[in-house]
């Protein structure tokens, strides 16, 4: 597989450090609000590429924290009248429910950074002693002009960085370039943990390098997240951790770009910030995942009805593909004929280039194409009806595909209630009777209600819509 890797700016061959376990780390949500469908890309396609590395063969270790120590999370906590602690395992709760709309598997583990910080103040130590970081009344700063090799991830010039930068008042660091490891409390309402340098929090960078390690070990296989964060907290990470382990971080880094909304940034104060439960007011998890993997994860993608619209359309195409076929299971003759076998030896080479397609940098939107490609195959031979035995290799190919896509999980609800079941068996007693009249009007409430059918061979198929 060929992964475009951030650092060096072009695809490489995958080549992981162990091949019995691959070890990925994604950056996870701040918890203080439910996501938003810019934080949804990056879960999606990175679950996407999980999926994909397992339906290989691979034992992946998949890593995204939580992080639950935040000024966001505490501002919540005071505006609400509640503990941070309340706040962050809230919207805890809420990511998994929001995440599992979307098909987005947990993680291997999900570490949070109040379960993680006897790891972290170890970690901060280690950097003072290694000559990395220092304290200052109950701060802690990583003396970034230290680590030599600053800026290698984002191609920051630190010259250019030192142009830009200003110690803020109150701030109390020696350089307008080092960040915070350990931020002291300021009010007696702040969480906060005993240190070696007092009642204190973590800084955000910090957590990752961490939990990383801890879970993962000293260097690990792809570090991934969104473009926003390749600086500064994944440069900062790098800094951190190669400072403190002595040895390189991560080997691959993978970037998902920008979702726009109707082609703007999105933004509260522009009044176009949506979160994904409130997409999924309006749409299925299935479309806004359909809709997040029919572009390349690299490209911007922009977010509008009309996109969400054809994301729908598209998927409906699947799921129709899916009804056809098991419909066609309880209804079909018995064995394949000649004509099928034939159709049946095709499907090796739509699997094949759904898998060139997913080896070349996660090419989600090639892989959907390939297998659009093998529903038009599927649904020419099965045009006039098909056998239970050809319909269920069908199926199987097709649900092996849209599994590694995540796609086509959420079973339909495949029943039809005594109303709609009457108009149906009404329109075929009309067409008996050559009432072609009524069974076209039926047809159409029908439509109007949702509900399309299909006449085949083996009789009248009902799909929803």
């Amino acid at each position: 597989m060929k992964i475009y890797n951030t650092l060096t700016r072009k695809k490489e061959e995958f080549v992981p450090i162990d091949r019995n376990e691959i070890k990925i780390y994604v950056c996870g949500p701040t918890v203080y609000n439910y996501f938003h469908i810019g934080n949804a890309r990056p879960f999606v396609v990175f679950d996407t590429l999980r999926k994909y590395l397992e339906y290989r063969g691979n034992n992946v270790k998949f890593i995204q924290n939580f992080t639950d120590v935040d000024d966001k999370i505490i501002n919540k906590a005071r505006e609400e009248g509640v503990t941070a602690g309340e706040i962050s395992e809230k919207y805890i709760e809420e990511y998994y429910k929001d995440a599992g709309a979307l098909n987005v598997k947990k993680a291997s583990v999900h570490p949070k950074v109040t379960e993680t910080m006897d790891d972290i103040i170890r970690f901060v130590v280690d950097l003072i002693e290694k000559g990395y970081a220092y304290e200052v009344n109950g701060d802690v700063y990583y003396s970034t002009r230290k680590f030599k090799a600053y800026g290698k991830l984002s191609k920051q010039n630190i010259e250019d960085l030192e142009a830009g930068a200003r110690i803020e008042v109150g701030e109390k660091k020696h350089d307008p370039l080092d960040f915070a490891l350990w931020k002291a409390r300021k009010t007696e309402d702040e969480i906060a943990w005993e240190s070696p340098w007092g009642m204190g929090r973590p800084g955000w960078h910090i957590e990752c390098s961490a939990m990383s390690k801890k879970f993962l070990g000293e260097t690990i296989d792809i570090h991934a997240g969104g473009q926003d964060l390749a600086f500064p907290h994944h440069e900062n990470e790098i800094a951190q951790s190669e400072a403190h382990n002595g040895k390189p971080f991560a080997n691959y880094w993978m970037h998902n770009g920008y979702i726009t909304i109707d082609n703007e940034k999105m933004s509260k104060s522009k009044g176009n910030f949506f979160t994904v439960r409130d997409i999924l007011a309006d749409y299925s998890g299935e479309v806004m995942r359909f809709f997040l993997l029919s572009g390349h994860y690299r490209n911007p993608i922009n977010f509008s009805d009309t996109l969400m619209e054809q994301a729908k359309n598209g998927l409906a195409r699947m799921q129709n593909a899916k009804a056809s076929l098991k419909y066609l299971m309880e209804t079909g003759s018995d064995t394949m004929n000649e004509a099928e076998k034939a159709a049946a030896e095709t499907f090796s080479k739509y699997r094949q280039e759904f898998i060139d397609a997913m080896e070349d940098d996660l090419n989600t939107a090639d892989a959907i194409t390939a297998v659009f490609e093998l529903i038009s195959a599927i649904n020419n031979a099965v045009k006039n009806g098909a056998s239970r035995e050809f319909a269920k290799k069908a199926l199987d190919i097709l649900t092996e595909l849209t599994g590694v896509l995540g796609l086509l999980q959420q079973e339909e609800d495949d029943s039809v209630d005594s109303e709609i079941q009457a108009l149906v068996d009404e329109r075929q007693e009309a067409r008996k009777n050559k009432d072609f009249a009524r069974a076209d009007e039926i047809r159409d409430i029908l439509k109007a209600k949702g509900i399309v059918l299909k006449d085949t061979p083996q009789g009248v198929q009902i799909i929803k819509e």
